[in-house]
């Protein structure tokens, strides 16, 4: 009997306990989209790294031995979704691990969690990001924000530029093996936009009307539905915009009940 009859999604990223981010997002919305999530700890956290003071332990020891009980199952997926790593000795354990399950049928895509508004977060160290660039191969879909795509590109960070600007670190991100590139939240005053980028198509920047400021964990929800929406068969563009009008809503209901930033995205009401 085989346990790959159902759909799954391997979910490499940190568990935290409180703030509405990585595998307590992912785990629900894929659970919502009909997809088994499977979740890969890289860290424990009592929550996140943008509150003043957290607990934070690294699984890095850990990992290979619960990967290789995967092995033994012989567990597919449909997609496997990198997020936040604990240590740049996770890289390679993460490399091997989709080399490992990765088949025909699944969708990897990565998002090089490394920072936001041009600081790293911070447990993250210079090594950890460089070591990120291993990754951009492995990708079929890359999610780096404006911080990350400036650090993968070695570009200085800048906060808002021309839209060719962005085209170029994606086209130079796909140059670095990445299949297909949305760098996201890019700041566009009254509007919040995502670069599309994928190779023989004419980049474009999909935007979304702007609610509320910056909050914790919109990435990992944006990862979360462009995993889901992949495995279901949608193209980019059009689940980059799903899941765009899908954190509108959602960013809306939080604001109108006053969440704090650090709280996250309220995204539970609207499944």
């Amino acid at each position: 009997m085989s346990h790959n009859q159902l759909k799954k999604a391997a979910v490499i990223s940190d568990l935290t306990g409180f703030g509405r981010c990585s595998l307590t997002v992912a785990i629900p919305i894929l659970a919502h989209m009909g997809i088994q999530c499977c979740p890969v700890p890289t860290a424990i956290l009592s929550n996140h790294t943008e509150f003043e003071d957290y607990y934070f332990d690294d699984y890095t020891s850990h990992m290979e031995a619960y990967i290789s009980k995967w092995k033994k199952l012989d567990l597919r997926f449909e997609g496997i979704a990198t997020g936040f790593l604990g240590s740049a000795g996770q890289i390679q354990i993460v490399r091997n691990m989709i080399e490992d399950f990765r088949d025909k049928r699944t969708k990897v895509v990565i998002d090089p969690v490394m920072g936001d508004d041009g600081e790293l977060y911070g447990t993250y160290t210079a090594e950890l990001c460089q070591s990120m660039k291993q990754l951009v191969p492995y990708a079929d879909i890359l999610l780096p924000n404006v911080t990350e795509a400036c650090l993968l590109t070695d570009t200085p960070f800048f906060l808002s530029g021309h839209q060719d600007d962005y085209f170029q670190m994606a086209d130079c991100l796909h140059r670095m093996g990445a299949k297909k590139v949305v760098i996201t939240g890019i700041d566009m005053d009254q509007w919040i936009g995502n670069v599309v980028f994928e190779p023989g198509s004419k980049p474009h920047i999909i935007k979304k009307k702007r609610i509320g400021g910056t909050r914790s964990g919109t990435g990992d929800l944006f990862q979360a539905m462009i995993t889901g929406e992949t495995i279901q068969g949608r193209s980019l563009p059009e689940a980059v915009k799903r899941t765009a009008e899908f954190i509108v809503k959602c960013m809306a209901v939080t604001e109108e009940l006053k969440i704090p930033d650090t709280d996250g995205v309220c995204f539970e009401l609207l499944l």
